[in-house]
């Protein structure tokens, strides 16, 4: 008897830590995916920042860059870019500014 009491503690628990949150975020995606609109800034879940220039049933064409457009799966979709920080105009998505030493490596030794 107490090893059923066991297994439902643990179905309880189970649903409760994996099922519940799962199905949150699900239900939030599926939202973010039906609000998204031609002109938004998305990030796809294999990471690439795009801007939305046309919509189908099942896929939007996005511009990654200036003049190349890629087509993806609308469940491709993961985020909105969110809004720039206060004060920060750059719009490089994360690239740095760093000096590089662009020396090639057989005359940096020679």
């Amino acid at each position: 008897m107490i090893v059923i009491v066991y297994f439902l503690i643990l179905a309880v628990a189970f649903f409760f830590l994996i099922v519940l949150p799962q199905r949150r975020r699900s239900q939030a995606l599926n939202s973010f995916i039906a609000s998204v609109q031609v002109g938004d800034e998305i990030i796809t879940a294999g990471g690439i920042f795009g801007t939305i220039v046309a919509m189908d049933v099942d896929t939007v064409e996005m511009q990654i860059a200036p003049g190349v457009v890629i087509t993806v799966a609308k469940r491709a979709l993961a985020q909105a870019v969110p809004p720039p920080a206060d004060g920060d105009t750059s719009d490089d998505h994360g690239d740095d500014d760093r000096d590089v030493d662009e020396t090639p490596a057989d005359e940096a030794g020679a």
